[in-house]
């Protein structure tokens, strides 16, 4: 049950937006046992956000997860969430933060698992 939210200020056209959640769903493998079936995408284009200053392309990305991960299985997701960035919006990976939940309380339809 991963949930991966990408805020940004970069433009992402409905087709640039549709590859990026593509991407991520075959990119959240790295972590075992989650997939693309129960992966949820929220991508929030073209918002106000500054880093370091500076409005140049960057982006915030939160992954939540039902669950725990190793930390080597986020740490690759970390490379793969800045390579599609990178690849689709043009975002260096030194202006993405990628921040990582992981919860042993997640509900879904209607109860919690």
């Amino acid at each position: 049950m991963p949930f991966i939210n990408i805020k940004t200020n970069t433009p992402a056209s409905g087709e640039k937006q549709e590859t990026i959640k593509t991407a991520l769903g075959r990119a959240i493998t790295v972590i075992p046992g989650k997939s693309e079936s129960w992966l949820m995408v929220g991508i929030e284009a073209d918002c106000s956000l500054w880093f370091k200053g500076s409005d140049q392309p960057a982006a915030m990305v939160d992954v939540s997860v039902y669950g725990s991960a190793d930390p080597s299985a986020f740490n690759k997701l970390t490379g793969e969430i800045c390579g599609i960035l990178k690849e689709q919006l043009a975002i260096e990976p030194s202006r993405v933060y990628v921040k990582y939940s992981a919860t042993a309380d997640w509900g879904w339809n209607g109860s919690n698992f």
